[in-house]
C-alpha cells in the first residue's frame, strides 16, 4: 500500500494536460483544452482538460475524473499502477506501507502478465550483455545492422539462449508461474506437460504498450534454415492485441505531436534504423495489415501520415488499397518510395542520415497522387484497364470525408488521368449516393412481424419512419435538483458567506446545516452528502481535490460531472455584443438559497403526494382527520417556501 506522503507528492506534482497530453493531442480552447475521444471514435473534439480543476471529461463517452481516473480507464491500470506510473513521471520514489517479494503473484492476472513480461525483457537483455553467446550472436548481429548501443539499450533489444529451457527454467526458479509463461507466448506446453522456450536462439524486439510496459516480443532468427520461420511473435494475450499496436509508438508519441506527423514503416529494422538518423516519430505495424485501430491510435497524435515504402513494386501495390482505410478516417497521408529495392533500414545505412532526410523531403508525394501514377504506369495504353484504374482512384477519393480536400483532388487527378473533371465528378457523386443508399438500408425496419407489417418501426404515415426509436424518459427534477446541491458544495462550499451580516460562516457548512432534515433518494449523492459531513465533523472542509481523487469511483464520477461543463462562454462575448452575461457568482443567496428551498420544495410535494394517496385509501374518519391534519401542515410549509422563493430570486 503507498503512503498517504507519497500520494500527496504525486497529486502535488500532476500535471494533467501534460499527461494527458502524452495520450491525446490536445488543443487549448480558452481556459481548458480539448481533443478527439481516446475512448471512442469522433471526428468533433468533445474531450476535454481543465487544468485549473485538474479534471478531464469525455462527453462521448461520460468518462471523466483525474490523471490517475484516465491512466485507469485508458490503460486498464490498478489504482496502485497508475500512481506508480506517474511516481515514475515525476521522479518521485514510492514509499509503501510493506515491501512486497519481488516474485510473488501481482493482484491480478493483467499484472501477472506485465510483471512475467518485464521479467523476460529484463532476461534476454542480460543474456545479450553479459554472456558470451549474446555477445557473439545476438549484440554482433544488432552492431552488424549498424545499431549503437544508445538504441540497442533505448529499445531494450535482447537475444533469447539457443537452448530448450533457458528463460523458462529460470522464470520458474524465480517463481514464476507456468500458467502466465504460457499465456504470455514466453513458454510453450509440450503434450507431456513440461514448458520450453519459444525464442529459442533469436534476437528479440520487445513490444511497448502505450505507457512504456513491455507487453509482447518479436523475436528474429538467425539462421538460415528455410523450415525455420524469420520471425516469431507472441500470440494475442490479455495485454496484447496485434491489431492495436503500433511497434515504437511509445518512443515516437512526443516527436509526432511536436512534428505533426508520423512515419509509417513496415518492421523493426526499419523503425530503429529511422529513429536512429533523427527522425523519431516513426512507427511500425510489425508486418501485419494496418488496422482502424492502428490508425486511431495515430490520429490521437497527429492527422498527418507519411508512408515510407520498401522498394518492391509488387509489395507497394498489394499495400495500396489497405490505405484506403486511413482516407476513411480523415488523416492525409503521403507516400516515400525507396530505389533498387532498398527498404527504409538498407537505405539508411547506405546513404546516411542527411541523405535519407533529404530523400523523404524531395519524393514525398500525396497518396492519392502516387497511387494514381503508380496504376496508370501499370495499365499503360490499355483502355480497359486505364477505365479500372480511374474506377479505382475515385473509389479512393470517395472515402475521404472532407468533400473540399475530395473535390481537389478531383482537379488534380483528371490533369493527371487526361480525363474531364465533370465526369470524375459524376462518377463520385454516384459512389457517395451509393454508399448513401447502403447505409440508409442498414437502418431499414426489420422484418415485418405477425401484428405489425412494418416489423419494429411504425409504420411509414407516423411521424419518425426510418428514424431510431426513442424511449421518452420520464424528468427526473428530485436527482438534479439534488445533484445541483452536489455541484454547489463543491463550486462554492468554501467560500465564505457573503449576504444578510451572516459572519465568519462557509456556504458548505450552511447547505449541510439547512439540509439537515432532507433525506437524499439518489445513493451516489446521499454517499456524498454523507462523506462531506464526515468531513467537516473531523474538522476538515472539503475541497473538490479531495473528492476528484477519492477512491470510490461513483463519488469521482459525480463530482467531475457537476464541475464539467461542455460548453463555455467564449472570451470574446461580451467585445463582440456588448451583452453581458450575468454569473451566478453575483447574487450568491439566490444561488444557494434557491437550490436549497427548491430541494426542499420538491421533497414537500412528495409528501404531499403520499398523504393524498393516503386520503383516498384511508376509511376510518379519525385517520383522515389526522391525515388533512398534516396534509395541511404540509400545504402551509409549501406555501412559505414558495413565498420564500419568489422573494430571494427576485431580490
Amino acid at each position: 500500500m503507498i503512503t498517504k506522503q507519497t500520494i500527496d507528492r504525486i497529486m502535488e506534482a500532476i500535471d494533467i494536460v501534460e499527461v494527458i497530453g502524452e495520450f491525446v493531442q490536445l488543443k487549448k480552447r480558452g481556459a481548458n483544452y480539448v481533443g478527439l475521444s481516446p475512448f471512442a471514435n469522433e471526428k468533433t473534439p468533445s474531450f476535454t482538460v481543465s487544468p485549473a480543476k485538474g479534471i478531464f471529461k469525455d462527453f462521448s463517452t461520460g468518462k471523466g475524473g483525474s490523471a490517475v481516473t484516465f491512466l485507469m480507464e485508458l490503460e486498464k491500470f490498478s489504482y496502485p499502477e497508475a500512481l506508480k506510473w506517474l511516481a515514475k513521471k515525476y521522479g518521485i520514489e514510492v514509499e509503501e506501507l510493506q515491501d512486497k517479494p519481488e516474485n510473488i503473484e501481482a493482484d491480478n492476472r493483467r499484472e501477472s502478465l506485465m510483471v512475467v513480461s518485464a521479467y523476460a525483457a529484463k532476461f534476454f537483455q542480460e543474456a545479450m550483455w553479459d554472456t558470451p553467446e549474446g555477445k557473439s550472436i545476438g549484440l554482433s548481429y544488432f552492431r552488424e545492422r549498424g545499431f549503437s548501443n544508445d538504441i540497442i539499450k533505448k529499445f531494450e533489444l535482447g537475444y533469447s539462449p539457443d537452448q530448450w529451457e533457458a528463460f523458462t527454467s529460470q522464470a520458474i526458479k524465480n517463481a514464476y508461474q507456468p500458467e502466465f509463461l504460457v499465456e504470455s507466448g514466453l513458454s510453450v506446453k509440450r503434450d507431456n506437460g513440461q514448458l520450453y522456450d519459444r525464442y529459442r536462439g533469436r534476437v528479440m524486439f520487445p513490444i511497448h504498450g502505450f505507457t512504456g510496459r513491455v507487453i509482447a516480443f518479436g523475436g528474429r532468427t538467425l539462421k538460415t534454415d528455410k523450415n525455420v520461420p524469420k520471425y516469431v511473435n507472441s500470440p494475442e494475450s490479455e495485454i496484447y492485441h496485434k491489431s492495436n499496436v503500433l511497434y515504437g509508438l511509445y518512443f515516437a508519441k512526443k516527436a509526432i505531436r511536436d512534428d505533426d506527423n508520423c512515419y509509417l514503416v513496415e518492421g523493426y529494422a526499419d523503425v530503429l534504423s529511422v529513429h536512429q538518423a533523427g527522425i523519431e516519430n516513426v512507427v511500425a505495424s510489425s508486418g501485419t495489415s494496418l488496422t482502424v485501430e492502428q490508425i486511431r491510435l495515430i490520429s490521437r497524435f497527429t492527422k498527418n501520415i507519411t508512408i515510407l515504402y520498401d522498394g518492391d513494386a509488387a509489395g507497394i501495390k498489394a499495400s495500396l488499397r489497405g490505405l484506403d482505410l486511413i482516407l476513411e478516417e480523415g488523416l492525409n497521408v503521403k507516400v516515400v518510395s525507396f530505389p533498387d529495392g532498398h527498404d527504409p533500414d538498407s537505405y539508411v545505412r547506405k546513404v546516411g542520415s542527411n541523405a535519407f532526410k533529404t530523400h523523404i523531403e524531395q519524393n514525398k508525394k500525396d497518396f492519392i497522387l502516387y497511387k494514381t501514377s503508380i496504376l496508370l504506369k501499370e495499365a499503360g495504353t490499355d483502355p480497359i484497364q486505364r477505365a479500372n484504374v480511374i474506377r479505382e482512384i475515385v473509389e479512393s477519393i470517395a472515402k475521404i470525408p472532407d468533400s473540399i480536400k475530395a473535390s481537389v483532388f478531383i482537379r488534380e487527378c483528371s490533369q493527371q488521368l487526361q480525363i474531364d473533371e465533370r465526369i470524375l465528378l459524376s462518377e463520385l457523386n454516384k459512389m457517395k449516393l451509393g454508399k448513401a443508399k447502403k447505409d440508409q438500408q442498414k437502418q431499414l425496419p426489420s422484418a415485418p412481424q405477425e401484428g405489425n407489417p412494418y416489423g419494429e418501426m411504425p409504420p411509414p404515415d407516423e411521424p419518425g419512419f426510418y428514424d431510431e426509436p426513442t424511449v421518452s424518459k420520464p424528468v427526473e427534477t428530485g436527482i438534479n435538483q439534488e445533484r445541483e446541491i452536489i455541484r454547489l458544495l463543491l463550486v462554492y462550499g468554501n467560500q465564505i458567506i457573503n449576504w444578510d451580516n451572516i459572519a465568519n460562516t462557509y456556504i458548505g457548512p450552511f447547505i449541510i446545516a439547512e439540509l439537515s432534515d432532507v433525506e437524499f433518494d439518489n445513493a451516489v449523492c446521499k454517499d456524498f452528502v454523507a462523506l462531506y459531513k464526515q468531513q467537516l465533523e473531523n474538522g476538515v472542509l472539503p475541497e473538490e481535490k479531495f473528492f476528484i481523487h477519492y477512491n470510490d469511483k461513483q463519488i469521482v464520477d459525480l463530482a467531475v460531472d457537476m464541475l464539467s461543463t461542455k460548453y463555455t462562454l467564449s472570451e470574446n462575448w461580451y467585445n463582440m455584443h456588448r451583452i453581458f452575461v450575468h454569473g451566478e457568482e453575483l447574487n450568491m443567496k439566490a444561488t444557494i438559497l434557491g437550490a436549497i428551498f427548491h430541494l426542499k420544495k420538491q421533497k414537500v410535494s412528495k409528501i404531499l403526494e403520499k398523504l393524498r394517496s393516503d386520503l383516498q385509501n384511508a376509511q376510518d374518519p379519525v385517520d383522515q382527520d389526522a391525515i388533512m391534519g398534516q396534509y395541511m401542515q404540509m400545504k402551509k410549509i409549501e406555501k412559505h417556501i414558495s413565498d420564500y422563493l419568489g422573494s430571494v430570486i427576485i431580490k
